[in-house]
């Protein structure tokens, strides 16, 4: 059967609300999906009937609640086709996971003296924990530059890694150009340097974006990480998914102390940690929002991923294709962008383009989308960024190519 877009939009109340006087168009999934009353009822249904803290609790509905966690978290290995549900840690986003693999892996393994590798086209959350960390360690950050066309420059490849390079960390997806990175090529090419200088090489992926609009197999891809947020996934916001190779999880030490990541505490004795994800998860999670990210794996399942990333990629080739008519539009990035465009008015701000747009019921995204580098890059201060989701037509489309058209006739 065909994608049926307009079935789906009636799993999301959201939608069916005007803004300003007019019917909302959502062009901002990229920063945050709206969620399905199935991923709401199922989180709702959970808290008002289900509710207990888990792990350790002896009674009914304690049991009950962490056995429905851990079924979550075999789903979240089953939606990333991880090896075993042990090589998911769940945090709060992708933030977090980036943050925990910088503080745990970053700490034990990265000394004065030696090097990673992030982009120029990285979201600030993996960029500044890096940073952070080499300010206090004294080791270098090196940066793959990117082409004007919104592609990585592969050939600096090989003039960026050398023997001291521990960790490879870029992103699947631009969340600013929708530039699809070629994960796996990548992966390989910087191994196959790395190994030329007698090292082995850590890869991180940043699939904030990627989860959202790829089918993802960490084990065909390789990597040793890759973090993705639930509220880009149509679940809740505060809960994310870090996969980690077992046997490097458990090279890692904890990041963060208190309870469940212990196995035994004594204070003559010293403290043992639970194995891994465990020991990773200290204090109370948030268990509804592990709940909903459930809700959503199922419901994104359900609509079958092949169909629906299909369409997605149909209605961004749409949406290049008649957003370039727009007189005066800069679109940034390749025309194989996926998810995500940006692109700037004439001379126009974003943020005057953005609140005129929402003046017509439209909601995009205007600013640095957390990538100075980038804006200073394209030597811009701000883009306009429209994002698709499940649940975006091509109406959604057409309603953002009038409403700039009626922009550029009313500031010219």
């Amino acid at each position: 059967m065909p994608y049926d877009v307009e079935s789906v939009r009636q799993d999301f109340p959201a939608l069916a609300q005007s803004v300003n006087n007019h019917p909302l168009v959502y062009l901002d999934s990229a920063a945050s999906a709206q969620k399905p009353q199935q991923v709401v009822d199922t989180e709702s249904q959970f808290t008002l009937h289900q509710y207990a803290a888990v792990h350790r609790g002896v009674h009914t509905l304690s049991a009950n609640a962490t056995t429905l966690v851990e079924n979550v978290r075999q789903k979240a290995a089953d939606f990333l086709h991880a090896a075993s549900p042990e090589e998911i840690v769940f945090v709060k986003g992708t933030t977090e996971g980036i943050n925990l693999v910088a503080n745990s892996f970053g700490r034990q393994f990265i000394q004065q003296g030696d090097n990673i590798i992030i982009t120029e086209m990285e979201h600030h959350a993996n960029i500044v924990p890096w940073f952070m960390l080499a300010q206090e360690r004294g080791f270098e950050v090196r940066i793959l530059p990117i082409l004007e066309d919104g592609t990585l420059d592969v050939s600096q490849l090989a003039q960026l890694i050398d023997a001291r390079t521990k960790l490879f960390s870029f992103t699947h997806i631009s969340n600013v150009l929708g530039t699809v990175n070629p994960v796996k090529k990548l992966i390989l090419q910087a191994r196959e340097i790395a190994g030329q200088h007698g090292n082995t090489l850590t890869i991180l992926v940043d699939g904030a974006q990627g989860a959202m609009h790829q089918q993802v197999d960490v084990q065909a891809l390789d990597c040793d990480f890759y973090v993705c947020s639930g509220h880009k996934l149509y679940g809740p916001t505060g809960i994310g998914i870090l996969y980690g190779k077992k046997a490097l999880l458990e090279k890692m030490p904890p990041w963060e102390g208190g309870g469940a990541m212990i196995r035994q505490v004594s204070l003559k004795k010293g403290i043992t940690f639970a194995d891994v994800p465990w020991r990773f998860e200290a204090g109370t999670p948030n268990i509804s929002g592990m709940i909903g990210l459930g809700a959503a794996l199922d419901y994104l399942n359900g609509l079958g991923l092949s169909k629906t990333f299909a369409y997605e990629k149909q209605l961004m080739q749409y949406a290049t294709d008649l957003l370039k008519q727009v007189p005066s539009l800069h679109l940034y990035g390749n025309d194989q962008r996926e998810g995500v465009i940006a692109f700037n008015l004439g001379e126009h701000h974003a943020y005057d383009v953005g609140a005129f747009l929402d003046r017509y019921g439209i909601a995009i995204r205007t600013g640095h989308h957390c990538a100075m580098p980038l804006m200073e890059h394209y030597q811009v201060p701000a883009m306009c960024r429209a994002s698709i989701g499940v649940y975006t037509t091509k109406q959604d489309i057409d309603a953002l190519y009038n409403a700039l058209l009626r922009i550029k006739q009313l500031l010219g």
